[in-house]
């Protein structure tokens, strides 16, 4: 039982991690607030639309974050306290968003709106970039260690340590993380342009997101590809049934073929998003783009967590000292723990229900011109 509910919980939050990814639209359309926008208006346009959806990317990162720290508490004190700056940059550049839709248009702001305008790009650049970049480390590795012993130290009972000053932005070190991480970036603006053409009824702020999904898919392809070839290829961390960690050849390739079923996902997840993308560039008239590429999104996404976590892989693996790797049975909360969040994990459902009927009432028309004239929409 304790073993069905740690390969449960890697399943659940790797879920929270996949809706993060797709949610991240909201960044990928500020970021192209300046390539798409070319007026005040459309600009507006643009911020109304994805001023109505913010809270649900940040608040599904909170959940994210929560949910790991209350299944894998291990990983919360090891990445979220060691890699802190990574993650207090990203953070930051949330609040940048949330104050940007706050103040951008009221009167007598003090920055102007280009300003808050450039915070919301700032938001739009940065943070799929670090966050495709933590992901990246679950497959490339991070410089910490560990030392359980330490909790019987009253003068400082610190588990995990990271190994360089970096704290975090180390990863940005190494090349492979920012791929996926650039990877990240323009697979967002994609989600985001497919969102625009859905969301909003302006001729000239749909046909430059259709042609913004061009380039931005080109760059995707290369980005994204280059990055699951070599990790499919590359030595894995792989764990023996005692817990030790090691290298294997071709490991996360090996993976994917011991397991059919996360292969479905991630063949159904590439072919989704390809089809929202070609379908909504070389149709004027098809608006449903997101939903094929936000459901692949979330079932590719959800495929590489499951890969990097089950099959007697480690998740969160050590440069520094292999053994130090994190594994789903290593850095697990208790079984009573588990066990209770599970049943409330069952609540799960009406909540995204309750998600749904919101967004379907939010979405009940499409923004028009005249909506991008008026203030404060979202």
């Amino acid at each position: 039982m304790y073993t069905f509910l740690q390969y449960y919980w890697w399943a659940v939050v790797s879920l929270l991690g996949a809706l993060l990814v797709f949610l991240l639209f909201v960044q990928g359309g500020n970021s192209m607030l300046f390539c798409i926008g070319k007026t005040d208006q459309s600009r507006k346009l643009m911020i109304n639309s994805t001023g109505r959806k913010w809270e649900y990317t940040f608040t599904t990162l909170v959940t994210f974050g929560g949910a790991f720290f209350a299944s894998f508490p291990l990983f919360y004190s090891t990445s979220f306290g060691g890699a802190y700056w990574l993650w207090m940059i990203i953070l930051f550049t949330f609040v940048l968003q949330a104050v940007s839709y706050e103040f951008h248009d009221k009167l007598g702001n003090l920055l102007g709106k280009r300003t808050y305008e450039s915070f919301l790009v700032i938001n739009g650049t940065i943070a799929p970039i670090l966050l495709g970049g933590a992901v990246a480390t679950f497959f490339t590795g991070s410089d910490f260690y560990i030392n359980k012993n330490n909790i019987s130290d009253t003068m400082m009972p610190v588990i995990s340590q990271w190994g360089n000053s970096g704290h975090g932005l180390d990863a940005l070190l190494n090349p492979w993380n920012v791929i996926l991480g650039i990877a990240v970036f323009f697979l967002v603006r994609i989600l985001g342009a497919l969102y625009f053409i859905n969301n909003i009824d302006d001729e000239e702020v749909v046909t430059r997101s259709r042609k913004a999904l061009l380039w931005n898919t080109v760059l995707f392809l290369v980005f994204f590809l280059t990055f699951v070839i070599r990790t499919l290829f590359a030595d894995g961390y792989a764990v023996h049934t005692d817990g030790t960690v090691y290298m294997e050849p071709y490991k996360y390739f090996t993976n994917l073929l011991a397991m059919p079923i996360v292969l479905i996902l991630f063949l159904l997840g590439v072919v989704g998003v390809l089809f929202g993308i070609l379908r909504s560039y070389f149709s004027t008239t098809f608006d449903k783009g997101i939903w094929f590429a936000g459901t692949g999104t979330v079932l590719t996404v959800w495929a590489l967590f499951l890969l990097v976590g089950y099959h007697g892989t480690s998740y969160y693996p050590s440069c520094t000292n292999l053994q130090s790797s994190l594994t789903i049975q290593n850095s697990c909360s208790s079984f009573f723990t588990l066990n209770v969040m599970m049943w409330v994990s069952f609540l799960v459902p009406f909540v995204l229900v309750y998600i749904f009927y919101v967004w379907r009432k939010l979405n009940s028309h499409k923004i028009g011109g005249e909506e991008g004239k008026t203030e404060d929409m979202y």
